[in-house]
């Protein structure tokens, strides 16, 4: 097991910049899971420290030495692709034991170790099929025996999931984690399903057009977003923004406004007349009657997922015209555990505490408020 250190890393593809100055420390025997949009750049950061893409600049360490010139081969970690890359015409034994017969391993301990993870891995009464007679999960389980086996200092693994169906990935999800407490080996997992991030992480590298926006556990990602770009991408649905202002001392929301707290209206008093958005959960907004409610809106959509409800609504500012394409409305996103009785088209009142707002600057979309302890009230 071994520390990995990016220091400042660039890569660049046909003078298109892939990732820029990536810079972070893996502790020894952690999770890390990269994560972001398709061309985040989070498979060239995996690629590189692999040893398969030569970086355009920085450095990459894996324990205390510096792999820059290093060979693939030499770097002693063990990578599993999207695709499994498992050899067809091999036994799931021979696909086990190859790496260690390449590195010339005795006979013996290469038994020893293919036996072994098997074990681990729930694969000991499938070890003399090919791969084609397993299924996707046991062909998942062959690729990160592979990798297992050869008891590498760090584990690389590009999406491994993505390739099953919904069920069985949540599986996998939680065999990956039990996995990693046995091992303890240091881990770097590229994904772009925030779910997946969300429940292997210890730490989450959230990426965005080659940069990083943020480094944190799932927790501080999820109630501690530094920007927007965090805010709308961890978390599934992603978070509610509200376009609003402070005047005189007041949110306002179109033409609804309530009190705050003084120290949320020492955070806007520089914003006094400026357009900002607030962040809000789905599972943080609640309902109630519209003459109840911090904000009015319309029922659009009602999607009952057995536990739970998600509710799609459009934001209704009393007095205003109807919204057009030029002037949409805006439109939340609720989860609640309420078994509702509400239809298509009815109006309702959402409601919330004030320790559930974010707040994030219009412009460069910075969070500037994450929480405090009061409720707003109802003045208007």
């Amino acid at each position: 097991m071994a520390t990995v250190r990016l220091h400042q890393l660039s890569q660049t593809f046909d003078k298109h910049v892939a990732i820029r100055d990536i810079s972070f420390e893996i502790p020894d025997g952690e999770f890390w899971v990269l994560v972001g949009p398709s061309g985040c750049g989070k498979s060239t950061i995996l690629r590189s420290i692999a040893g398969l893409e030569p970086i355009a600049a920085g450095e990459i360490s894996i324990g205390d030495v510096c792999v820059n010139q290093m060979p693939a081969r030499q770097r002693d970690v063990a990578m599993v692709f999207q695709n499994y890359a498992l050899y067809p015409h091999m036994s799931v034994a021979k696909n086990l034991a190859f790496g260690l017969e390449m590195r010339q391993m005795p006979p013996v301990e290469i038994r020893d170790r293919v036996s072994q993870v098997a074990k681990m891995l729930g694969l000991g009464h499938l070890l003399e099929r090919l791969p084609r007679q397993l299924s996707g999960g046991q062909q998942q389980r062959v690729a990160l025996g592979r990798a297992i086996v050869r008891q590498p200092q760090v584990f690389l693994l590009d999406e491994p999931l993505s390739n099953l169906d919904a069920q069985l990935r949540a599986e996998m999800r939680s065999e990956l984690k039990l996995l990693h407490q046995k091992v303890g080996i240091t881990t770097v997992y590229v994904t772009h399903d925030r779910a997946e991030a969300m429940t292997l992480a210890d730490r989450i590298v959230v990426l965005h057009q080659g940069q990083i926006q943020q480094i944190g556990t799932p927790t501080e990602v999820y109630d501690r977003p530094v920007n927007r770009i965090v805010a709308t991408f961890i978390g599934d649905p992603p978070m509610n923004l509200i376009e609003a202002s402070y005047r005189n001392g007041l949110l306002w929301v179109g033409s609804r406004y309530w009190g705050c707290s003084r120290n949320l209206q020492n955070k806007l008093v520089s914003y006094r007349d400026q357009a900002f958005e607030l962040g809000l959960r789905a599972e943080a907004i609640r309902l109630t009657t519209p003459d109840a409610g911090l904000l009015i809106a319309q029922v659009d959509l009602i999607e009952p997922l057995g536990r739970e409800t998600l509710l799609k609504v459009s934001l209704v500012t009393p007095g205003q015209e109807q919204a057009t394409p030029s002037n949409p409305a805006q439109t939340l996103t609720i989860i609640t555990t309420d078994r509702l009785s509400f239809q298509i088209g009815e109006t309702i009142g959402l409601t919330f505490k004030e320790s559930d707002l974010l707040i994030f600057d219009g412009d460069s979309g910075r969070c500037i408020h994450t929480s405090s302890l009061e409720t707003p009230t109802v003045v208007a």
